[in-house]
């Protein structure tokens, strides 16, 4: 199909090849790949790029199953997870080699993340999902007290023990998306914003999008819309369980160095880490509020409740000045498996979405998104992730 991409200074119709929805990570890595690979690529975004949870997120990368839901739903729901602890680590390897490739400065480092405990039963649990982890070859290491004493010396007294995975870390979300969006460009992408997607129709060929920059016909679609992926793919008549969550995080004031790793707490929700410039960023899932306007509203009480948590597992916490807090809302499914590949029945419709921890998988699942558009083996199994998983029973049959 030959096609002229659309031109951000256009108002009126166009086309493009491969029409990416979504200015997030997830969006604009995927029009990276694609345009590296010489590939006809336009990303739109209703709004500005990186300006809901990929910007807004804490920049942690993550290769653990995380704890709370292991503890919550058990070791048969790890072991459906697990795959996709070979995508979460394969990300953490690419954005190892992205500020090179990028050349940009994402303040990538990998440092390790450490998961303790002040309970025996706590230490159980964390047993138990390492067992499941290594299994699925990830190296995660247990430490009793002694040993996590003399690893995190900031950690309270109180903790008995934990385990360390070397693989994981913390990059700068604010520096990211914008990073792989000035790349696409340079490889002849078109990226869009304040370009809203009304409507979004099949038609001879592939597809036809409605847009605040008038009608786009694209062969194919991504769906990397992250909250909003739902809606989108209903436009085509496809279901879709994945919702928004709106969560906040807390910043303080800038500190010396304290803590090197991305530290969790088995007792209660936490994710605790240090950023380049000093500041301790703390989160860990804590709700916000919706208002009336359907944008997140910070909830004191999740602020007071995480930050009581980070000062019993690092007390020096306590002598630090809260600086900022921010909400987002994070997309998530009930199962935590990220939705993947061409959906089945609607060809040429492709949906690249990973709940909860989407800043950590989105270069990986951009590329096995790209590899997947161009006909190519990923490399990854990604059967497990197809949308195929949300078709009613009937429709399946």
């Amino acid at each position: 199909m030959g096609t002229m991409a659309v031109r951000s200074t256009g108002d009126g119709p166009g086309a493009t090849d491969v029409l990416v929805v979504g200015g997030g990570i997830a969006g604009c890595a995927t029009a990276y790949y694609l345009a590296r690979d010489g590939v006809e690529v336009t990303a739109i975004d209703a709004f500005d790029l990186n300006t809901q949870a990929s910007g807004s997120n804490a920049g942690s990368l993550h290769a653990q199953i995380p704890h709370e839901p292991f503890v919550l739903n058990g070791e048969g729901w790890a072991r459906t997870f697990a795959p996709t602890l070979r995508l979460m680590l394969a990300s953490v390897e690419m954005w190892g080699g992205l500020e090179a490739e990028l050349d940009a400065v994402l303040d990538v480092a990998v440092t390790g993340g450490l998961l303790v405990a002040d309970t025996e039963a706590q230490m159980r649990d964390i047993e138990r999902k390492a067992a499941v982890e290594r299994a699925f070859g990830l190296d995660v290491r247990l430490l009793d007290q002694a040993a996590l004493r003399a690893f995190a010396p900031y950690v309270s007294d109180r903790m008995i023990g934990g385990a360390l995975c070397p693989t994981e870390g913390k990059a700068n979300p604010l520096r990211a998306t914008p990073a792989f969006a000035r790349a696409a460009r340079a490889r002849g992408a078109t990226i869009l914003t304040g370009c809203a997607l009304h409507h979004l129709e099949t038609a001879a060929g592939g597809f036809l999008a409605h847009t605040d920059r008038g009608t786009i016909r694209a062969r194919r679609v991504v769906n990397a819309a992250g909250a909003r992926a739902a809606a989108v793919a209903a436009m085509v008549g496809v279901p879709l369980e994945i919702e928004g969550y709106p969560l906040q995080v807390n910043v303080t004031e800038p500190c010396a160095p304290l803590i090197p790793t991305l530290l969790y707490y088995a007792g209660e929700k936490l994710s605790l880490k240090q950023a380049k410039n000093g500041t301790l960023l703390i989160g860990g899932g804590w709700p916000a509020r919706m208002g009336a306007d359907g944008r997140p509203r910070l909830d004191r009480a999740s602020i007071v409740a995480n930050l009581g948590i980070a000062c019993t597992v690092v007390p020096a916490v306590a002598g630090l000045r809260l600086v900022r807090t921010w909400p987002a809302i994070v997309n998530g499914t009930a199962d935590w498996k990220p939705i993947l590949g061409e959906v089945p029945g609607v060809p040429g419709f492709f949906v690249n979405v990973f709940p909860w921890m989407g800043f950590t998988a989105g270069p990986v699942c951009a590329r096995v998104t790209a590899d997947l558009v161009q006909g190519r083996d990923p490399g990854f199994d990604i059967a497990p992730f197809s949308a195929e998983r949300y078709r009613p029973a009937t429709a399946a049959a």
